[in-house]
């Protein structure tokens, strides 16, 4: 379970579709960095309103499919309003859980994809686990979170943040194969990495 503390509220959720944020965190500029491709089916862990759910549903085609997982009830149905209003693809389905508990079936996933989540969730090595269960052999973890050497607003306060470089040594701590901290934006980063048990570390000297 996200820290309550750290989780935005529904009351802010209009925050997350302010017409500013596409200048400082352009979708299509994140979208590019991650493995997308017709047909995959991906998990946007902690989905909002769909800022990022909805443009990936687009590229991966009607062939794909997004689960748009969030901790909050009342989310979910604000995203439920929006495809309902919009033009958005009918590839998406809601799904209500945590980082750590998503409910999607074991190897179901091509893509994990967890924005702005990684600094809410007390229990790292509980949604590492979940994220390696839910993905196929192969699949991949994207993690994109606040950068620590920029001032809030926007975004969460400094002291709750976590670098990047810190994010992916925890990851290849447990096992994963990461790519470094990729800069995104105006105020986030990425990290990619690759499914535990899907590479071999090499021996140490």
């Amino acid at each position: 379970m996200e820290n309550a503390d750290r989780v935005m509220s529904v009351a802010e959720a209009h925050r997350l579709d302010k017409p500013e944020r596409l200048q400082w965190l352009p979708p299509d500029l994140v979208l590019s960095l991650l493995p997308l491709r017709a047909g995959i089916t991906v998990a946007d862990v902690g989905t909002g309103t769909g800022y990022f759910a909805i443009p990936i549903a687009r590229a991966i085609s009607c062939d794909g499919k997004v689960f748009a997982v969030d901790l909050q009830r009342e989310m979910l149905s604000l995203l439920a309003n929006k495809l309902i209003a919009t033009d958005a693809p009918s590839n998406i389905s809601l799904v209500q859980g945590s980082a750590d508990a998503t409910s999607l079936d074991s190897e179901s996933c091509d893509l994990a994809f967890l924005a702005n989540v990684w600094h809410e969730v007390p229990d790292h090595a509980g949604a590492l686990r979940e994220m390696n269960r839910i993905l196929k052999a192969g699949g991949s973890l994207a993690i994109l979170d606040w950068r620590t050497d920029v001032e809030h607003p926007p975004g969460p306060p400094l002291e709750h943040r976590i670098h990047a470089g810190e994010v992916r040594r925890y990851l290849v701590s447990h096992d994963w194969s990461c790519d470094p901290p990729t800069p995104v934006g105006r105020y986030s980063y990425i990290v990619l990495c690759r499914r535990a048990g899907t590479f071999k570390r090499p021996p140490v000297a």
